[in-house]
């Protein structure tokens, strides 16, 4: 997983370093990690989710609050979609345990 300075993360989303601060503090979810040194440490996951409020604010015209909003919501979908597919997991290890189960009981015939 790649890791990114603040400076990077300027670099790479084109956003000031000011105003990643202050989104940090506004927006659920953007909260990058600190090293050892206290310097904030940007995944890729973060990154996206700055270039997605970018689009939101300076293309669509949001507001901050809007954009937060919109991406609560995003998130909310996305927590519904990996339940939903954990589930989805866990069934088909279900159903292969059951079949290998079947397979054991008929090859002993």
């Amino acid at each position: 997983m790649a890791a990114y300075s603040i400076g990077e993360a300027e670099e790479l989303t084109g956003v000031r370093q000011n105003i990643l601060r202050y989104w940090e503090e506004n927006i659920p979810g953007l909260a990058p990690r600190k090293d050892i040194g206290g310097r904030r440490v940007y995944t890729d996951r973060d990154i996206d989710l700055i270039l997605r409020l970018k689009y939101l604010i300076q293309e669509k015209r949001y507001t901050l609050e809007g954009a937060r909003a919109q991406l609560l919501s995003e998130m909310t979908g996305y927590d519904r979609n990996a339940k939903a597919l954990d589930a989805i997991r866990e069934l088909r290890s279900n159903l292969t345990e059951l079949y290998m189960t079947v397979r054991k009981y008929r090859s002993r015939k």
